[in-house]
């Protein structure tokens, strides 16, 4: 078995383990772990709780006795189930909470089977004290710039022909699972916090600090999840490039953008009432029926200029520095494609 101190978040792919495995129970695992484990718990939900019930109320050594017996029960089903088909040269990683007992124990049962085991010192703990420090409490080393504009400037869209150009770049919807607005909820649920924050940690550590970074302009929160204050402050003090476009082009790459809600327009229709404290009833009435009758580019144009835009244009005149406009007559993919190549050429 072999010990690791990690000192960085790229210690763990360097190990070069054939799996990350979380002995953890389910409920820690789906509040967060590290990115691409596997859950094969050594002790359920309720175990754990009737474990730490037994250590409180009775003793800590009929605890260890009890909790010993489930955890070599569950082992066994491990081994007979996900983890059977695995040859002798196979090598995993194991981590639990604080590289204590569960994942002691485990390791310890795979390492007599023979397999070369990895295990984690300080387990989770000793992970999220690596994402805490980069996003919480150091500056963030990366070059960013940042893609801006009004509601429906198909800032998401250009930010993907960017990298598909060749550019790097920060999908922060994409790892917080939401489009950043009241409108832009995906059909997942999002990422705790912790999750969203690992997730963000693991894709800066992928990406070359030395070279620019392109990120989306956002609020500092998405849905619900907030921006760690490093990657905040770098984004606050990052040049930005607003991509401004015509009223009907917007609206017309919304209405396409969206079609999951325009699929959907009673739950469409919903999502417009919780506007109801920002405007007058008549005008939450018209946006409704807009719904109702499919009249989607109506409905995007008026959402923008009745409630989306004079938003962005509060936020932008609190942002410490003047951007840069590029000016598109139209948002479709081939416009999109060449405005990204140009901009690598210009500023990367």
């Amino acid at each position: 078995m072999i010990r690791h101190t990690l000192k960085s978040l790229s210690s763990i792919p360097a190990i070069g383990a054939d799996m990350v495995i979380d002995v953890r129970a389910p409920c820690e695992f789906a509040e967060d772990h590290v990115p691409g484990a596997v859950n094969l718990p050594v002790l359920t939900d309720d175990e754990r709780v009737y474990v730490g019930t037994i250590y409180a109320q009775q003793s800590p050594f009929l605890a260890r006795k009890v909790g010993a017996a489930l955890v070599a029960t569950n082992a066994a089903r491990h081994l007979r189930g996900p983890l059977s088909e695995f040859q002798g040269d196979w090598q995993p990683l194991v981590y639990c909470w604080r590289g204590g007992q569960r994942s002691g124990a485990f390791a310890t049962i795979l390492d007599q089977v023979g397999w070369r085991v990895h295990l984690i010192e300080g387990g989770y703990r000793s992970y999220r004290r690596h994402i805490s420090e980069m996003l919480y409490d150091v500056p963030l080393a990366h070059r960013i710039r940042l893609i801006d504009g009004c509601t429906g400037t198909a800032k998401t869209a250009l930010l993907h022909r960017l990298r598909d150009a060749g550019a790097q770049i920060l999908d922060l919807e994409g790892l917080a699972a939401h489009r950043g607005s009241l409108f832009g909820g995906l059909d997942v649920t999002q990422p705790s916090q912790k999750m969203f924050e690992s997730r963000l940690a693991t894709a800066l550590a992928n990406l070359d600090p030395a070279r620019l970074t392109w990120v989306e302009g956002e609020s500092s929160k998405i849905g619900v999840r907030m921006i760690p204050p490093a990657l905040w402050a770098a984004m606050r003090a990052a040049p930005r490039i607003e991509i401004t476009a015509p009223v009907s082009a917007r609206a017309a790459f919304l209405a396409t953008a969206y079609r999951d809600l325009t699929e959907n327009p009673q739950v469409l229709i919903g999502l417009i009432g919780r506007l109801q404290g920002y405007h007058a009833t008549q005008t939450i009435a018209e946006w409704q029926a807009l719904a109702r009758a499919g009249q989607w580019e109506s409905l995007a144009a008026r959402l923008m200029v009745e409630h989306y835009d004079a938003r962005y244009l509060k936020s932008q005149a609190r942002a410490d520095q003047i951007p840069q406009q590029v000016s598109l007559a139209a948002l479709d993919p081939q416009t999109l494609a060449q405005t990204a190549k140009d901009l690598i050429v210009r500023f990367s």
